[in-house]
């Protein structure tokens, strides 16, 4: 990502440079960043709004989940959130690693009490599951771009057993051609391309619907453009998403994975299969929602 200056910003905004750094320590550009006692600020950061006195309290359910990340909360929404979908998320792809296991790591940066063996890619990804929620959290109203969706590849891959094997790109597309449930995906010399053009088709449209979310998750993973990992960003880039378009999010739960499956290759017959098995999830996050008084 592409960083600006206070003054690049200020004029880009058309606003004083006090006002700018104002808003980069109040926390209200997500991903603005010091470097010494200059901010970086990214350069697809959008503008913040002026808010009212009495408006500090958080309002959105991205609101709370900031809110939340930045103040380190335990048991709240965001802390939910992070070990839900991680969870998951791993395990529709093979991950063995327990709810409790996953708990423990996101809860006390540690693997537990030893007596079981555990594969060391499956500790790593999920520690690195945590750092992408926390991506598409700050990154939430950015637009969707190439460069964002590699950085999560990047993130989640990182420091694992795939990542020390020259063939293997992470944080980037696909050299060797992959095959997913059986069917061809876009071949890799193919994918760039591909990808081009499936977010210039997605950003067409200025006020997405639940149905155009799961249309461009359809074609992501028709795509799969990277070697590996991309049921799991696919599904991060879901979540984000809804949190950009005010859409309740949802976790497709390790239980609905055979649903899931079959609603991604009938998607072109029939969309109801995965929109009644998103839907269903959707409700299952509205019941989070509702224990923690969230609105929606």
């Amino acid at each position: 990502m592409n960083y600006l200056s206070v003054a690049q910003t200020a004029k880009k905004w058309k606003m004083s440079e006090r006002t700018v750094r104002n808003y980069c320590a109040q926390n209200k550009i997500p991903g603005a960043f010091l470097t010494g006692k200059t901010w970086n600020i990214p350069e697809n950061a959008e503008k913040p709004e002026r808010r009212g006195k009495h408006s500090d309290a958080p309002k959105t359910l991205l609101d709370i989940l900031r809110a939340e990340q930045a103040a380190k909360i335990s048991g709240g929404i965001y802390h939910k959130v992070q070990i839900e979908l991680t969870y998951n998320s791993n395990h529709i792809e093979g991950s063995r690693l327990t709810h409790d296991q996953t708990r423990y790591i996101f809860e006390t940066n540690t693997i537990g009490p030893a007596g079981e063996a555990m594969n060391v890619d499956d500790i790593v990804e999920t520690a690195n599951h945590f750092k992408c929620i926390d991506l598409i959290i700050t990154q939430a109203k950015y637009a969707l771009t190439e460069k964002f969706i590699k950085e999560l590849h990047l993130t989640l891959k990182n420091g694992t057993s795939d990542s020390r094997l020259d063939w293997f790109a992470v944080g980037d597309y696909k050299r060797v051609p992959n095959e997913v449930g059986g069917r061809e995906t876009t071949p890799p010399e193919q994918v760039g391309p591909a990808m081009k053009k499936l977010l210039a088709d997605y950003s067409a449209e200025k006020e997405k619907t639940f149905e155009e979310l799961l249309d461009f998750h359809v074609r992501f993973e028709s795509i799969h453009p990277f070697q590996d990992g991309n049921g799991r960003v696919g599904r991060l880039i879901l979540f984000k998403e809804c949190l950009r378009n005010n859409i309740v999010p949802f976790i497709i739960g390790d239980d609905m994975k055979m649903f899931y499956y079959r609603g991604l290759h009938e998607w072109d017959r029939e969309k109801g299969y995965l929109t009644d098995t998103c839907l269903a999830a959707q409700d299952q996050f509205k019941k989070y929602l509702d224990y923690f008084r969230i609105k929606y």
